[in-house]
């Protein structure tokens, strides 16, 4: 039995504690020259990691981030739980209202935001395999995550850009929200069912009863989930103790909720994605509240997870050129142009139109988890990992002064 001891404790206490303090310094650092957040803590992991630190000091690297043993499984638990922590924070800024309110516009940007790269994305996989790397048993479903990689949004990222360029409550600005909304929710189902057929290709009743799983699940939490919590709030807040009470029932509610769709064949974050839209469409969740939820989540467990995305490749060694501008691009255009013919059909200007495809470009954190859950899952190997996460950190920079050009 595999279990922590004297030294384990202290690497592992240490290495936690290293990782937050220089986390939060490159953050700051990337802050003064306008670097997403993301990306500093990535840039710090791709340092303490194989690309750099462990290519020089080998010995000294394996011993701070052992990769067998106790401490390496309590690492991958505490990433895991990070995971699942902030697809529950990404589902507490999706506001179905929002997206219903939108009209017309918002629903043709919505629908062909999504489903013109999803449908580019896999036919690029199905058509040009070769440039690919898969098991041709798994054609199908590397197709299906490839589509989806191309069609998600980073609603976080989106939201926080509106922000920064005062576009948050303008028509496009709406627009975008609403849209990006559309996508996430559309994207994390239609991945939790692609990690559900990893393995059971051809097996069409697991097919038929994941998708009923899925909706099941989904309905019920957005529906009977959502009235219980919505009742439930006030309750909480008059009778325990603040913010203590409604902080620890939340994440009470997004593990229970992650350990129910893990138990039954469905992926833990699209428990905690779901309970998290149910909580955040409450009308009775204070603003604070929201936002003592969501420093927590970012600035404790949002570190650890980017910080250790650089441990688990050498991005040096796995960096493909052709294949990063093949993602790049093909991301880009397939986003900008199904967001942007959207947008022009439910009767945006083109300049109006671009800035949605823009906009909506941002893939951010969201990109890069999906490709982590892909990578440990074994769907793709750590030349497409690296080739998405550049795809996510670029698209995130680019998004705000382009949108910002056709605006003005």
């Amino acid at each position: 039995m595999v279990k922590l001891v004297h030294n384990d404790i202290i690497v592992l206490l240490a290495s936690m504690g290293g990782i937050l303090i220089l986390a939060r310094i490159f953050a700051e650092l990337g802050k003064k020259i306008k670097m997403p957040i993301v990306m500093g803590e990535i840039l710090l992991g791709i340092i303490l990691g194989p690309t750099v630190f462990g290519s020089l000091f080998p010995d000294a690297c394996a011993a701070i981030l052992p990769k067998t043993g106790a401490v390496k499984i309590a690492m991958d638990g505490i990433t895991s739980l990070s995971v699942v922590m902030l697809l529950f924070v990404a589902g507490m800024e999706v506001q179905l209202q929002v997206m219903l309110k939108q009209g017309k516009t918002a629903v043709y940007t919505s629908f062909t935001s999504m489903i013109i790269p999803f449908i580019l994305g896999f036919a690029a996989v199905w058509f040009f395999p070769g440039f690919f790397v898969f098991t041709p048993d798994r054609r199908l479903v590397y197709a299906l995550f490839f589509g989806i990689a191309m069609a998600v949004s980073a609603l976080p990222v989106i939201i926080r850009i509106m922000m920064d360029l005062n576009l948050f409550k303008t028509k496009v600005g709406m627009v975008i929200i609403a849209a990006a909304i559309f996508d996430d929710l559309t994207g994390w189902i239609m991945f939790s069912f692609v990690l559900s057929l990893m393995g059971q290709e051809g097996e069409i009743t697991s097919v038929w009863f994941t998708i009923g799983m899925i909706l099941g699940f989904g309905l019920f939490m957005l529906i009977i989930g959502r009235y219980a919590i919505n009742k439930a709030l006030p309750w909480i807040q008059k009778n325990l103790s603040w913010p203590g009470g409604v902080l620890s029932i939340s994440l009470g509610l997004c593990f229970l909720s992650a350990a129910f769709t893990e138990y039954i064949g469905l992926h833990a974050i699209l428990g905690a994605f779901i309970v998290g839209i149910a909580l955040g469409d409450s009308v009775h969740l204070q603003e604070r509240e929201r936002e003592i939820i969501h420093q927590f989540v970012t600035n404790v467990f949002a570190p650890l997870f980017f910080v250790s995305l650089g441990f688990k490749v050498n991005f040096i060694e796995n960096f493909d050129w052709q294949l990063v501008l093949l993602v790049f691009f093909l991301a880009v255009g397939c986003k900008v142009f199904g967001a942007s013919l959207g947008g022009y059909l439910g009767g945006l200007t083109k300049r109006e139109s671009l800035a949605v495809g823009f906009g909506l470009n941002a893939r951010g954190a969201m990109e890069i988890i999906l490709g982590t859950l892909a990578l440990n899952a074994g769907l793709i190997d750590s030349k497409m990992f690296v080739a998405l996460v550049v795809m996510a950190l670029i698209t995130s920079m680019i998004s705000g002064p382009l949108m910002k050009r056709f605006i003005d």
